[in-house]
């Protein structure tokens, strides 16, 4: 008797705090835009992984800069896509001299709602990130680890191309 109504105690107690959790707040990340500084956003294309045929959110890739050499000037290189296990992922960054000023996110997975609401969290924190540090050693965003990893090849391809 007393053992039932001690598991029944711990049972209840496990229900509260599950219960107690709430997730992040979607409606703030949902809203903020995929770039960061001063960019450009994407837009909707129908791109396809190497793996079959998840469709991916892209905008027109180019490589390769606007205007000016490494140490001046601004322009935009934008890196590899970088397959991962759930579609490519491909960043664009804007240099201005020898500093990345921007970062945009060109191609990333969202096939399905649950894409959709890891990357709108996660992309955004990525590009903060890498402003931040101004390379590709950033950290990985918790829950978004293909993500993340995709980008930070991605990134480091473009930065490899800017020559910085």
């Amino acid at each position: 008797m007393r053992r039932a109504i001690v598991t029944s105690a711990a049972t209840v107690s496990g229900v509260v705090l599950l219960l107690s959790l709430k997730p992040h707040d979607q409606s703030a990340s949902a809203a903020a835009p995929i770039t960061s500084g001063g960019g450009t956003g994407t837009s909707e294309g129908g791109a396809q992984n190497g793996t079959g045929s998840s469709r991916a959110t892209a905008a027109p890739t180019q490589g390769g800069s606007t205007s000016g050499k490494a140490t001046g000037g601004t322009r935009s290189i934008t890196g590899d896509a970088a397959g991962t296990r759930y579609g490519p992922v491909q960043v664009r960054i804007t240099v201005t001299g020898r500093k990345i000023t921007d970062v945009s996110v060109v191609q990333y997975p969202s096939e399905d709602r649950r894409d959709q609401e890891i990357n709108s969290y996660a992309l955004p924190v990525l590009n903060q990130e890498a402003l931040t540090a101004q390379s590709a050693r950033i950290d990985a965003v918790s829950g978004a680890t293909y993500t993340s990893d995709g980008y930070t090849r991605s990134l480091q391809s473009a930065i490899d191309r800017a020559g910085l």
